[in-house]
């Protein structure tokens, strides 16, 4: 079982991409992680509309068939690091891939957020795309050492 990240652009600030990697290598621990970063829209994209359109196409092309398709949005299922942990634990255990789409500065097209298996928000706040993929990066390293019982996750326990 393999969790596919596939995600607008490449994360540029050289601080973020440093905090990535390190949680990305941290969640690798736990669960096969791979990254599929796809161009953004660039000066094609000349209004949001077809920015998301275009960059939505190249991620529908890096998503491998088949799998669970989580879209990642402001306005998806809020979880708990518990409740995320327990989505995590399940796919794990289940014989489909999942992948997670990040949108570009504009988000992700609505045809993509109707037709994915899952809408999930990291935040009702607005993040930026690169900043919303070290959360997700964070949060599977997180989930992993909650099904793992490790010590990492200070969520309250009740």
């Amino acid at each position: 079982m393999v969790f596919h990240v596939v995600a607008v652009g490449r994360v540029q600030e050289a601080v973020l991409r440093t905090a990535c990697d390190d949680y990305l290598r941290r969640a690798r621990r736990a669960a096969k992680i791979l990254v599929h970063e796809v161009a953004a829209a660039g000066r094609a994209g000349s209004t949001p509309v077809v920015a998301r359109r275009l960059e939505g196409e190249r991620l529908q092309r890096a998503t491998p068939d088949g799998v669970v398709q989580v879209a990642l949005t402001r306005t998806g299922r809020a979880a708990s690091s518990e409740e995320f942990a327990r989505l995590v634990g399940r796919w794990r255990d289940g014989a489909r891939d999942v992948a997670f789409l990040v949108g570009g500065a504009h988000g992700l097209p609505d045809e993509m957020l109707a037709h994915a298996d899952l809408t999930l928000s990291l935040s009702s706040m607005t993040l930026p795309h690169e900043v919303a993929r070290l959360v997700l990066f964070e949060q599977l390293y997180r989930a992993g050492t909650i099904l793992r019982g490790e010590p990492y996750h200070k969520g309250r326990r009740t």
